[in-house]
């Protein structure tokens, strides 16, 4: 007997799998930059994000060593939103916090310095200039909070929640100012002491 031939059963991937990740911005010269991102890492958000703030528009030779500074407890990371409870130090004012508040996240100093090689790597992978990025954008959102328990007196149980988070970064390199036509053909305006003297430079010229 001649069985009926049947079509291969089709796999059809997931839409929500097909998507890339995507990205709060996105830079705007997409080939002088290069991305990296973490999602669901277990460290506290609040700190993360103090930190982040620290390092928004800095060049990544200067952030690394930023990082690397508070982890040998040479500067801080002043806190200028979740600022309940934070001591303060002297370090901060160096660092122009006007409430001298400031703490040394190791664990965010940590992550967030892994996730800047991370980027270099992207960045030597793609042919970019190492020497000429800085952090465009830099981002850290919250991530849905890991459940555990805790046990209290007279029998009761308490919730011991962590707060995980987000955090995604983008490099970009710098860009050369060029000068405009208007500006090249400007002419400075001088005012009255500086056209008395540019006039008695030509005349002592005139008669040398």
């Amino acid at each position: 007997p001649i069985l009926p031939v049947t079509a291969e059963p089709t796999f059809s991937f997931p839409k929500y799998l097909a998507k890339m990740v995507k990205y709060a911005r996105e830079p705007d010269n997409a080939t002088k930059s290069c991305k990296a991102r973490g999602s669901d890492l277990r460290v506290h958000f609040k700190n993360t994000r103090e930190t982040a703030f620290a390092l928004r528009k800095m060049e990544l030779g200067k952030a690394k060593r930023y990082l690397e500074d508070v982890l040998a407890r040479k500067r801080c990371i002043p806190f200028h939103r979740f600022t309940g409870c934070i001591g303060r130090t002297a370090q901060a004012k160096n660092e122009g916090s006007t409430t001298r508040q400031g703490r040394w996240p190791v664990k965010s100093c940590e992550f967030l310095l892994n996730l800047l090689k991370n980027a270099e790597s992207n960045a030597e992978v793609k042919g970019l200039d190492v020497d000429s990025l800085f952090i465009s954008h830099i981002q850290v959102n919250k991530a849905m909070q890991q459940r555990r328990r805790t046990y209290r007196a007279h029998g009761r149980i308490n919730p011991y929640m962590s707060s995980p988070c987000h955090v995604e970064l983008t490099l970009s390199e710098k860009e050369a100012p060029v000068k405009g036509e208007q500006e090249e053909n400007k002419e400075c305006r001088l005012n009255v002491f500086q056209r008395a003297k540019a006039n008695r430079r030509a005349l002592t010229q005139k008669s040398a």
